[in-house]
Formats: C-alpha cells, structure tokens, sequence
C-alpha cells in the first residue's frame, strides 16, 4: 500500500462505528497487513501482548482498547510491558474509541487526539508499512488526502471518457486537472472569494441520472463556462471593461469570477464528461483546505496521478527537504548566507546582495514536478525577506522596495513527462504566492498575483536530447518561444529575465536525475546517451544513465558561469565507472563538494537499499577549498578525488599483476554446462566409491561457502574419458553438455562442444588448499569473508581463489583495511560488495613486508580461523552477522587490524575515511614508482581437468 491508500484506509475506519474487539485489527488492515497475519494474531499465535485486551506485532506495534475515560492509563501499561521491549515495539497505542494516545518509541513522537482525527496522524504510522515517514508528511497530511482525492477522480473521469485517454486528449486532461488544482487553492486563500469555486458547482451543476446522455448531467457544462470566464479579460488599457466578456456571451455565475489567465485556462473550450460519481469526487476535493498545500509536497505526489505506471505509486517519488537542501545549501544558499552575514547592517552590501539573488538562475534538467526549484525559491525568499528586514523592514519601505526581486522566469526545468511540468510551473506559482503572502501581507498578495504572470520556464521533452543552453540560454537579449504557466504559447518574444549584458548572472544546475544502471537501460536509454558519450568516452554503454547529466552539465559549465550538483547512486564513484567517466569530466571541471554515500530516504516502502552520493562540479579554473562532508561532519580539503576522498584527482583501473606482489588471485570455474556436469546426492549414489573418488569433486560456490552447503560435480581428465564414457550417468551428462553446447551461439562454446569434460574456464584445486574469497558479499558484514578449502575442492566463478597462497594473505582480505579498499574501488550490486580480483586486490597497497610481518600476520590469520572452529558447525552467515558476532572471533580480527595497520603507519586508524587517505596516497606513490604495465588482453581460460 502507498501512503495514499492508507489514510484513506484510516479515514474509513474511524467512520466506522467503533468495535473494541476488532480495532486493533482493523487498524493492522489499514497499513496493509495481509489477512493471514492478522488471522495469526487474532488466534494468539503470534500475539505476544501482556496487557488486557492488547494486541503486540514483533517489530511494529502494541496496541490496546482502553476501558472509556483510561486511555492515559493504558498507554502508560503499554510503555511499561516488558513484552513491548522485548518485542522490539516501535509504537504503542491505546484507544476508547472517543480519544487516541499514541507514542513513537524510536523517534519519540507523540499523539493524542479525538478519535476521528486519527486520519490527521496516520503518517506518524506509515513504517508499519514499511514505508520512511518525513517531517513534512506528518506535520501536513492534507497533501495526502488532496492527492488521494484527485487520483479517484482522475480514474473516474478516464473510465467516463475514454476518449480522453489518447495521447492528444491526454494532454488536455492534465492541463484540466491542472485548472482544478489551482481553482481549490484560489478559493481557499482570498485569491477566489471563499469557497466560490466548489459553492458554485455545487449551486450550478446537477448529477446525471439514467443511462442515456442525461447520466453525465452538466459538470462539463459548467466548468467549461467557469474556465472560459477565466481566460477572458474584464479590463480593457488598464480600466475595468466588460466588453469582452460580453462579447463572449459569459454567462453570470461564470462572470463573477476574476480573469486568470497567465496560460493555465488559454483555449478553456472543452471539459470532460462527469458522472455522479465523479461529480461525487470533485465536490470532496474541494472540501479540503487548500490553503494548508505544500507545493513541493503537493507535486512531487500528484506527479503521478497522470503516469498510468506509477499510479500505484502515489507519493512515493517525493524527496525530503532536507535530503534536496544536502544540494542546494552547498552549492549556492550556504554562500548566500554567509554573504548576508558579512553584510550586518551595511545598506550597500545589503543591496548588493539582493541585486545577486535576482541575478541567480536555478535549473533543474530533470526537474518532475519542481521540488529542487521550489525548494530553492523558497529557501531565497527567505534570504531576501531578512534583506528586507535588515533595510528597515515594512514599516520603513514602500512596497515597490518590498516586492520580491527574484523573478519565477530565473527557474528553469526540463522534464519528459507533461503534466508534471505543468505540475512544476504551477507548484511555482503557488510557491511565489505563499511567500508574498509570508513576507508581505496576505492582502498585497492577491492584489499582485492575478492574472497570472509568467512562472517558471520548464520545457517538456527528453533533458538528454535538447541542448541545455537553448534552454537556459547565456545572458542577452534572445529571441525565444514565449513560454508561461501552460507551456509555449505559440508566440515568440524577447527574453531577457531582467538581466543585461555585464550582469554578473550565476546559473546553478541542480537536481536527482534518474539512474537506471547500465544492466536495466533499453536500448532507448543506450540511444539517448550515445550522441553525448560515444567518443568522448571509452566503452560509454557500461555507463548508468545518470552520466549522461553529468558529461551534459560539465559542457553547460564550460559556456557559462555556472556549477552544478547532482543526487546520484554511489555506483558512479566506484568500480569501473570511475576509469570510464570520470576522466572526461576532469579535463574540464573539479570537484566542489561532495556528499560520501548515505541513505536516501522519501515515502517509498522500498526504498531502504538505496545508497546516494551528491556530486558537485566546479571549472577546474575556479580554486578555492573543496568541502567534504560524511554523515554530519564536513572537511575542508584541497581536492576531492572521483572516490569522493580527499587528496589527489586518483583513478583506479584494474590491473593483471598485483602492484604489492601479492600471489595471484584467479576467478573460479566456469562450467558453460547447461547443469550437466552438476550432481546432486542422489545422482552421486549411484555412482560406486571407486568412480566417486575418480570422477567426482566438491565445488563451492559464494552460496556454498558462506552458509555451509555442498555441492559436486564431474571432473574427468581427457585420458579418463573412455572409461568414463562406459558408466550410463556419466556418458548421459557428457552427451547433454555436448547438446547444449553445440546450439550455443557464442562460438567458444561451440567449439568445444565435443570435448564435454573441458570446463569453459577452469581453475585447478589447490595442492594444499586453497584460499577463497566470494565475489559477491552483504556490506552489513564487518569484514569480507576468507577462508580454506582442502586441497582438490573446485571453487566456482562465485568465487576467487589463490592456489597454495601463503596464509598471511588471509589477514590481507580479512582486514578493515581491504573491506574499506573494496567498498571504494569495486563495483557495488545494490548494497552488496561486489569482489574483483583484477580492479581490487591487484590494486590493493600493502607496504613492503618483513618476515617478521609475514609471521605476525600469519599468526593473526590463523587466530581467526581458530575462533571459527571454536563455534564448529557455525557458518560464516552465523558468525559474521553483525548483531550476534562472537565476541572471541571480533576479538581476534580485530588483533588482526591492529597489527596489519601498524604496518601501515604504526597505529590504528581513527577511522575508514583516513584508512582510505592512506591507501590512495600510498597506491599513488607505488604506481608513480612502477614500469608502465601493459594491460594485455583478456580471455577465458579454457582447461582439462587435471
């Protein structure tokens, strides 16, 4: 369930008469606790709760019915449980049906309210359904309910009118919604008289009835009257007029509305058809208090309400104000204040400043329904009223002084779907509207805000495709295509946004454009990117999408005086990608700031493994220091590096030969058999002792080899295969890998096809043992699993592994230091570390070491495996969780970290951030001192058992 769907769950429960014995229940239900949960905890199953009546859900809540007047009473029984802490409760709350008191027991929210305002507070709520709350959405639940109105009867009137729903007619039902948001907010906040919007629907409108023409009543009827009042003038040269409106033959309950216009209600000629309940829905929308709207909220979540595929996903894409001001605050706003700061009171320095605000251009190339925009209008607004107030304030200034200088036309946005940037220039106006009303007075602003004037410039179409400085052009006098609240409007104009040649004009790019790796990209996506990456960078298909913004931005900054900063997956500053991009970003911008990996949060239920960086792009002429922040600490540095690290400009690029001399590491075995060398028990059975022992070996793969489980396969040397070929299972298995290999359509297979014993690529078991490393690892692990394996186990591709290695190796990968190294330079599988032999240990920095370290080291690895074995039959999933760890297996690693970083600078590490300072700073010093190594061609090895 999306958050739209569960307060209006919440709010159908509280009108339902009240059942003491079902409530808790119920309320399960509407957070989208499936029937067979709720049917385990009505029988007592699962039901842990140590209070009369109450009903406790591990992990989630512990809910009571109180006796009448004891609600108090009960929640503190709640609080008290020993049941609740055990279970790990988040909530507790407690009900009579006429009041509601409830605690967050993680966050330390409270409520306690009338039980039909219970609907008011269901987002305190929304991680029983797995989904992160945010500030907003709980303080502000009306931009939920508005959202969830709209959505029921934007579906209803699709199924009313088919027709619509075409592409042409489409667009016409988004600019219809659009007018309707904006006339419940005009009629909520004096922009309208109260309430005149929905009163006269109400008064002017009937319901359908029947199943003919007249089941669709007159809605249509009247709010096409009401739009098209809406766009004719009742001023002609500046004087009141009612020339036109008479002309247009206005009918007069449409022509006591005010003229509009600024683009939203140009060409108002149709509406679509409304049956009951429709109209039904349109007349509970307007009895919201629109005023209480958001318009950053409000956007992002009625976004999707046009989009057929993310319907379902209501308010799931809204992004957090603090999470966007992690973008804005260090790329522009931080200086801004600190600006206003140095200012104090200095009249000249004040004014001067205010000149800046209204020189500044935000742009977002993937701007959605305008949040980033939004935000950072408000966010200068705000600036400028304490501007204002420093020159003397109201009191002191006439208003022309007073109005705001920074103009809706300096936000500019691109975004490919249209009634989100219809959304975004009217999120803007609202925006412009709420802050007059803020800073000015509430009386100034309806006087000011209509007609509509222009808002802010967002272009519909493909940000990848259209060229970013025709739309948002250098400063100068530009013969444009008019645009205004409802797009282009057909004419051209000069555009100048009130800036002039020799204007100090700052444009600031900013915004969360979509990732989409280079896996899950279409060949769409790969033909949007391909006109911006192929020749500039190599093998460009293994890029994200998001590259695509950042090559595009870094040309943008070269033609202007701008910067930029980008939302992004970490994945751009890690692994491969880094040798692949960033080298044509560096040749022309640096790096201003950055925000190292943490989680991004918003309303998705889904969203818990999404890890972000924030990147900040500079000219490389501009110097000055370069702010770092991790977590809630900022370093002021010299250079960040792709790596998001401190120090050089470093890239890493994977390498054949280990720049430390480590013995070699190698990926495991590749079958390429369809399964048919694959046994499982029973298939081994029936083979006799003696043929096991000849033709079958253990093979351990990632899965294997972290949680304990076997698995064989057939392993037969060349000259073994006439004998093989003599027992029925084994000449079947070799027939079917021929068979599969044959109709292969990589010519590699096929050649081989009639050799069904040779692995594709094979890597021989150890003589002694083998040290394996899994190439696949959960980063919630606090160190990378390692370990042994008996001489003559295969290990498969899910694994590297070095052959007869010596065991101080272990103590290498073991390490803090290599688990940092990886985390950093590897490539990343959603939230998992993903190993690499060539980019990650023949690249990792090991200083030269002495025997004695070798010695130390071996004993320290050992150590660890001795702590394993003491918990024998545990599997490294048990002993590697990190909340049940054994405290003499920690121990010992961390005896292993103390003695391989004195190594390194004869102490331990204060913690990751100066362990990868070292590491790239001593990797640097190692490879400057190295031959130029030839990277030589990779192939796959293909090999006989042996």
């Amino acid at each position: 369930m999306n958050a739209v769907e569960i307060e209006e769950a919440v709010s159908d429960l509280v009108l339902q008469p009240f059942d003491a014995a079902e409530f808790s229940f119920q309320f399960l239900a509407a957070f989208g606790n499936k029937a067979t949960t709720i049917k385990r905890l009505r029988s007592g199953s699962t039901n842990q709760s140590d209070v009369d009546g109450g009903v406790l859900q591990r992990n989630n809540i512990h809910i009571a019915v109180a006796p009448a007047g004891e609600v108090g009473e009960t929640l503190a029984a709640l609080r008290a449980s020993p049941k609740t802490a055990s279970a790990k409760a988040k909530f507790i709350l407690a009900t009579d049906g006429e009041t509601v008191e409830a605690e967050d027991l993680v966050g330390g929210d409270v409520i306690a309210c009338a039980y039909a305002d219970l609907p008011q507070n269901f987002a305190m709520f929304l991680p029983l359904a797995g989904i992160s709350t945010v500030k907003e959405i709980k303080n502000n639940p009306i931009d939920v309910k508005a959202t969830g109105r709209l959505n029921k009867l934007y579906v209803e009137l699709l199924k009313d009118n088919p027709d619509w729903a075409t592409e042409d007619k489409r667009r016409e039902l988004n600019q219809f919604m659009a007018r309707l948001i904006f006339c419940f907010f005009a009629e909520d906040t004096g922009i309208f008289r109260e309430n005149q919007f929905t009163a006269t629907i109400t008064q002017m409108s009937h319901a359908g009835h029947g199943s003919s023409e007249e089941q669709w009543g007159n809605t249509h009827e009247v709010l096409t009257e009401l739009f098209r009042a809406m766009d004719t003038p009742v001023t002609h040269e500046g004087n009141f007029d009612p020339r036109y409106r008479q002309a247009a033959n206005i009918r007069p309950y449409a022509d006591a509305f005010p003229y509009v216009n600024g683009g939203l209600f140009t060409g108002a000629v149709d509406a679509p058809r409304f049956s009951r309940t429709a109209r039904a829905y349109l007349l509970r929308a307007g009895e919201l208090d629109w005023k209480e709207i958001n318009p950053d909220i409000f956007g992002s979540m009625i976004q999707a309400v046009a989009e057929d595929d993310e319907r379902g996903e209501l308010g799931m894409h809204y992004t957090s104000v603090p999470n966007i001001l992690k973008v804005l605050n260090p790329l522009f706003l931080d200086d801004l204040r600190e600006q206003l700061e140095a200012a104090g009171d200095s009249k000249q320095k004040l004014r001067n400043l205010r000149k800046r605000l209204g020189h500044i251009r935000v742009f977002d190339p993937a701007c959605g329904s305008g949040n980033f925009l939004v935000i950072a209008y408000k966010e200068m607004r705000a600036i400028e009223a304490q501007i204002v107030e420093r020159l003397g304030g109201e009191a002191n200034l006439k208003l022309a002084e007073r109005r705001s200088v920074i103009p809706l036309s300096n936000f500019y946005g691109i975004e490919i779907k249209g009634f989100a940037a219809e959304i975004a220039r009217l999120a803007l106006l609202i925006a412009e509207f709420q802050a007059d009303c803020l800073y000015l007075s509430q009386q100034e602003a309806r006087a000011m805000v209509l007609p509509l004037h222009k808002t802010g410039q967002i272009t519909v179409g493909n940000a990848l495709r259209l060229d970013w400085l025709e739309v948002c052009p250098p400063v100068g006098a530009t013969l444009v295509e008019e645009q205004d609240l409802a797009g282009p409007t057909g004419r051209l104009a000069l555009e100048d946004n009130g800036l002039e040649e020799g204007d100090r004009v700052e444009t600031y790019i900013c915004g969360n454009p979509p990732y989409i790796g280079d896996k899950m990209q279409s060949e769409v996506h790969k033909s949007d990117l391909e006109p911006i990456l192929s020749g500039i960078v190599e093998r460009w298909r293994s890029l994200d999408y998001i590259c695509g913004f950042f090559i595009k931005a870094v040309g943008y900054i070269a033609n202007s005086r701008s910067k930029c900063a980008f939302v992004t997956t970490k994945s751009i500053t890690q692994g491969q990608q880094v040798p692949l991009l960033w080298p044509a970003i560096l040749k022309r911008c640096a790096i201003d700031f950055a925000y190292r990996p943490f989680k991004w949060n918003n309303l998705a239920s889904d969203n818990a493994g999404v890890t972000c960086v924030i990147v900040g792009l500079k000219q490389r002429v501009h110097s000055g220091a370069r702010r770092l922040y991790d977590d809630d600490s900022l370093k002021i540095v010299d250079v960040i590096s792709p790596y998001l690290t401190s120090g050089a400009e470093i890239i890493i690029s994977g390498t054949h030969q280990s720049i430390s001399g480590l013995s070699r590491m190698a990926l495991g075995n590749v079958l390429k058999d369809d399964g048919g060398l694959q046994l499982d028990e029973a298939d081994v059975q029936t083979l006799s002792a003696l043929e096991r022992n000849k033709y079958v070996r253990k093979i351990v793969g990632s899965t294997e080899f972290i949680n304990g489980t076997q698995r064989q396969c057939l392993y037969v040397r060349d000259r073994d295969m006439a004998a093989a070929r003599t027992i029925a299972l084994i000449d079947g298995r070799m027939s079917a890998v021929t068979a599969s290999r044959s109709v292969s359509t990589a010519p590699a297979l096929r050649s081989i096809a009639n050799e069904p014993n040779i692995y594709y690529h094979h890597m021989a078991p150890g003589r002694s043992y083998t040290i394996v490393v899994p190439r696949v690892t959960s980063e919630n692990r606090e160190f990378l699993p390692v370990g042994f394996l008996p001489a003559g186990v295969l290990i498969s591709d899910r694994n590297y592994g070095l052959v007869d290695a010596p065991v101080w190796n272990v103590a290498l990968i073991a390490s803090r230091l290599h688990w940092v190294w990886i985390g950093t330079v590897c490539v990343r599988m959603r939230t998992d570390f993903s190993y690499s032999n060539t980019l990650g240990w023949n690249t990792f920095p090991v200083p030269k070491l002495t025997e004695q370290d070798k010695a130390d080291l071996t004993r320290t690895a050992e150590n660890i495996l001795l702590a394993r074995e003491a918990h024998f039959p545990a599997t490294i999933a048990d002993l590697y969780n990190p909340d049940a760890m054994p405290y003499d297996l920690r121990r010992a690693h961390e005896e292993n970290d103390e003695v391989l970083e004195r190594i390194y600078i004869g102490r331990r590490f204060r913690n990751d951030t100066e362990r990868l300072e070292k590491l790239f700073d001593l990797y640097t010093k190692m490879t400057a001192r190295a031959a130029p190594r030839g990277k030589g061609k990779s192939a796959k090895k293909k090999g006989k058992a042996a």
